[in-house]
């Protein structure tokens, strides 16, 4: 069985639901996303912290520190289902943009057409839109950072929790002075 706890963020985020077998971390979603639709609609939305299992103990743990302006040391374990050769090769550079720093569809892109191993001979060039495709894929928001993800001169491009979110996370981390 799904279940889903719903973590409070501080006042200028959109609350987060987090997903889990009970064993790791299935889904990590901005409550009213867009990609609130990636989850299970059958998950059982649990209301008491002290009943979570230690995966939602440690992801609030992680949110917290995150939330407080820090970077954490240590990642809850987690598991991303319908992972294709190609979006893992995007998420696995989406996951090394470091806090506080950005990169852009096309940069990814270029890093994928020089490192992706899946194919042979190597592609000679890679869409940022396909690049695009593959970071809104993921349903492991913050943890696998795709808000850190720019568009073409770096430029606010869309983002499956919402603008708005994306915006502040990135204020959050120093990376967007407006």
């Amino acid at each position: 069985m799904m279940n889903v706890f719903r973590y409070l963020t501080p006042e200028d985020f959109d609350d987060l639901l987090l997903y889990t077998d009970g064993e790791v971390l299935t889904g990590l979603l901005f409550a009213g996303s867009f990609n609130e639709h990636k989850q299970l609609s059958t998950a059982v939305e649990t209301q008491h912290f002290t009943s979570q299992p230690t995966i939602i103990r440690d992801t609030c743990r992680w949110l917290d520190i995150y939330f407080s302006g820090r970077q954490p040391d240590f990642t809850p374990a987690y598991r991303m289902e319908g992972l294709t050769p190609f979006r893992k090769a995007v998420l696995d550079v989406v996951s090394e943009i470091p806090f506080g720093q950005t990169m852009t569809y096309g940069e990814i892109a270029k890093r994928i057409v020089e490192t992706f191993p899946e194919t042979s001979p190597k592609p000679r060039k890679m869409s940022a839109q396909a690049v695009g495709g593959a970071v809104g894929w993921n349903p492991i928001c913050l943890i696998v950072p795709c808000h850190r993800v720019m568009g073409a001169k770096g430029n606010l491009t869309g983002y499956g929790g919402g603008i708005p979110n994306k915006i502040a996370l990135l204020k959050l981390e120093g990376s967007l002075i407006i």
